[in-house]
């Protein structure tokens, strides 16, 4: 008994360290990438919201993927964008700074559609062109579904868009889980992560390098806060199940899509399965799928994506 006692208390001290130290990291990662837009009112909380641009100009809305936040659209296309564009950049519901209002019910598409969408029309935005990277393939879909009216065009970057073969790491089943995922994500995920980030931005721009100083710039540290991770976990989880009852949908999406991808060299999603089965479903789609090139075509690509922005605008 004196040692099983031993070992429970022994687990009990190095969780209230661990919970220690992902409470000060936690503090420290927010002072070091603070919100840099404005916080805009939706049902139930508020999202951070940048504008870039001018006011006067086409409206084009950029949704950053899983595991980021919007200063990823930032670097790579929204400076570019706002020559000749009213950029807009969001925090999804639950990331960056964006609250999560319903908690894990926000984790579907179609909700955090809903959020952005009256976010939008609270600043103004009546229509807009929708581009999406990755996870938000989903999203940008499932808005374009939800509110036609008010979408001018997509553009899917390496979207996903389809069930597909497997499923998500075992990490966002345990971080999404009802009662372990609480106290895995306040104790053991931001110690852990400070040693895995780098290797794992690495990994998502495989076989392309990342532009320097690309983690700092972009506040990728964000992600591990507790509350940042287990929302991220919970988009994960339940995207598979949500695309696949949206899928059959696609042939609905009548405004003009461009999407663009890697080839076989993305790694993340799968080009064949995605981006061709939703241009061959969309009526008015077009695909580029770029080779040699992998997951983060937005920055192995960026003039050619702006070129799509371009043509969707009629410019």
């Amino acid at each position: 008994m004196r040692v099983i006692f031993i070992i429970i208390v022994g687990l009990v001290v190095v969780v209230a360290l661990f919970g220690a130290i992902t409470a000060i990291g936690t503090a420290m990662i927010e002072r070091a990438h603070p919100p840099t837009g404005r916080m805009v009112e939706v049902e139930g909380g508020r999202l951070h919201v940048v504008e870039l641009g001018s006011a006067d100009a086409p409206a084009v809305v950029l949704l950053h993927g899983a595991s980021g936040n919007l200063e990823d659209m930032r670097l790579a296309l929204g400076e570019r964008l706002a020559a000749r564009y009213r950029v807009i950049l969001i925090d999804r519901p639950g990331h960056g700074w964006s609250d999560r209002p319903h908690g894990a019910s926000d984790a579907s598409p179609a909700r955090q559609a809903d959020l952005i969408h009256q976010a939008l029309r609270n600043i103004g935005v009546r229509q807009a062109i929708i581009l999406g990277h990755s996870w938000s393939g989903a999203l940008a879909t499932a808005y374009a579904l939800a509110y036609p009216e008010a979408v001018a065009g997509l553009v899917l970057l390496s979207p996903v868009t389809h069930p597909w073969p497997g499923g998500v790491a075992l990490i966002n089943h345990i971080a999404a889980a009802p009662v372990l995922g609480p106290l895995f994500v306040r104790t053991f995920v931001l110690p852990a992560g400070y040693f895995l980030l780098r290797p794992g931005v690495a990994a998502v721009f495989a076989p392309q390098t990342q532009p320097p100083g690309y983690a700092e710039r972009t506040a990728v540290a964000l992600l591990l806060r507790p509350t940042e991770f287990r929302a991220n976990a919970q988009d994960l989880v339940g995207l598979k199940e949500f695309v696949t009852a949206q899928a059959p949908r696609y042939g609905e999406i009548k405004v003009p899509v461009a999407i663009v991808s890697g080839d076989v060299t993305d790694r993340i999603v799968w080009t064949d399965l995605h981006s061709r089965g939703s241009a061959s479903q969309m009526p008015n789609a077009t695909l580029d799928v770029l080779p040699g090139i992998g997951h983060m075509v937005h920055y192995a690509a960026p003039e050619l994506i702006i070129a799509a922005v371009d043509r969707l605008a009629g410019r």
